[in-house]
């Protein structure tokens, strides 16, 4: 089968990969649809120690099911397995089980053909919704969960929340998105990409800032800061604009720089929260926000062939794409 596979810093390759073949109790999915997260760029770029080339990369997918209850049905992929008996596992914090595994990692992922999945992990997916739209279920359901953890700590509702986004990738953007259709007061999103910026403003969600070159919010003004990016600087940026009584939701993995003002946070009671990926109820709930299309038309996607992947990753690497999130297909 073909495949891009990750084989060095800086470089995927497409390529022929020997076919996949189902492991016992396992489905294979022919992909359809597979997006480029922000976890493929850090492996790209030689930052990640997990994923060791040679590497399909790769966990954002939609595709058909080839067997098993679900056969010839469109259906979305759940990336991570679990060992489904421990006690996060039964507490339906399966984002946390310590034997958890995700492809694209140290199991081959969807930049390819066909993937391996076990059938517990494929969703099925609704007829209206293109199977571009159903590979944004993983990553809609990482902003999700950052919402959800967040509003379970915030003093008063979302609504009424003054809220700041930093970082205008897919999980930024997304995050916004669910932050609108939630009726959040006021949603303001810092990006530094031109011409990502100028998509953003495009889906009428939030006022879109540039924090290079614009004036900066006031300090302490927001009731959430959600960073999307993860770095010391939007660290730094999330400890400065939190109010408060105040909540930080870090998404991001950028880098593990300090940033972090724990003084400030213990001094004016704000509230870090660490998210990790998602929980199986926001897989289901992000796939039908997505069909209600409750998170708006999806144009600021893009789609390109599987074979034109490597200057995909070029181009996000330099920062030469307009589009928060770029789909590739088989």
């Amino acid at each position: 089968m073909k495949a891009l596979v990750y084989t060095g810093d800086l470089e995927v390759t497409y390529r022929d990969e020997p076919d996949t073949i189902a492991a016992a109790g396992n489905i294979l999915v022919k992909v359809e649809a597979s997006g480029i997260c922000g976890s493929d760029m850090h492996a790209y770029h030689g930052h990640d120690e997990r994923r060791v080339p040679p590497l399909i990369l790769g966990h954002e997918a939609a595709g058909i099911a080839l067997g098993g209850r679900y056969e010839g049905q469109k259906v979305a992929v759940n990336p991570i397995t679990t060992c489904g008996v421990c006690r996060d596992c039964l507490s339906a914090r399966t984002n946390l089980c310590k034997h958890r595994e995700i492809i694209g990692m140290r199991l081959p992922g969807a930049f390819a053909e066909y993937v391996d999945m076990p059938e517990a992990n494929l969703i099925p997916v609704p007829d209206k919704l293109t199977q571009q739209h159903a590979s944004l279920m993983e990553p809609t359901a990482v902003s999700l969960h950052s919402v959800i953890l967040a509003e379970k700590i915030l003093h008063r509702p979302i609504s009424e929340c003054r809220t700041l986004v930093i970082g205008g990738g897919a999980i930024g953007l997304l995050a916004a998105l669910i932050l609108n259709q939630k009726g959040t007061r006021e949603i303001f999103l810092s990006e530094t990409a031109d011409a990502r910026r100028e998509t953003i403003k495009n889906t009428d969600c939030c006022e879109v800032l540039d924090p290079l070159s614009q004036a900066r919010p006031e300090e302490n003004s927001f009731d959430l800061v959600i960073d999307a990016v993860g770095s010391g600087a939007t660290r730094a940026d999330s400890c400065r604009f939190a109010r408060p009584g105040g909540v930080i939701s870090h998404i991001g993995l950028q880098d593990n720089v300090d940033g972090l003002d724990t003084r400030k946070l213990t001094l004016q009671e704000i509230t870090f929260i660490g998210n990790y990926t998602y929980t199986v109820a926001d897989l289901n709930a992000s796939l039908d926000l997505l069909a209600s299309g409750g998170l708006g038309s999806l144009d600021w996607l893009e789609i390109r062939p599987m074979s034109e992947g490597a200057s995909a990753f070029r181009e996000i690497h330099q920062a030469q794409t307009q589009a928060p999130k770029i789909i590739l297909q088989p």
